[in-house]
């Protein structure tokens, strides 16, 4: 893996439901994980109309250092930006030097 590809500072995020100590009431929200170095590539940007307004969904790639504990339950937020996981690909060679993520960003927010 070229380290100087890895030019993009992003946050790892994952859910989390907390409890309010004085109502009881769970709170949900994410929570950084950690801040990592990667390469941000976009691939495609798809139009549609969903509930009879204009949307987009951008999706395309992250490549970043291998990490054991990355799903798709987590998000990454780039630029003020939140994109969804939708798949997580180990190197084909070793499987654990770096990951390559399947993202799309758009609709759902997170």
């Amino acid at each position: 893996m070229n380290a100087g590809k890895l030019r993009h500072r992003v946050e790892l995020q994952r859910f989390i439901e907390t409890q309010n100590p004085e109502t009881g009431a769970v709170i949900r929200g994410f929570s950084t994980v950690a801040k990592l170095w990667a390469e941000v590539v976009p691939s495609s940007v798809r139009e549609f109309i969903a509930a009879q307004s204009e949307q987009s969904e951008v999706t395309g790639r992250i490549t970043l250092r291998y990490r054991p504990d990355i799903t798709n339950k987590y998000r990454i937020v780039y630029r003020g930006k939140v994109y969804d996981i939708i798949g997580v690909l180990p190197d084909p060679e070793s499987g654990i030097e770096y990951l390559t993520l399947a993202i799309k960003e758009g609709v759902s927010d997170g």
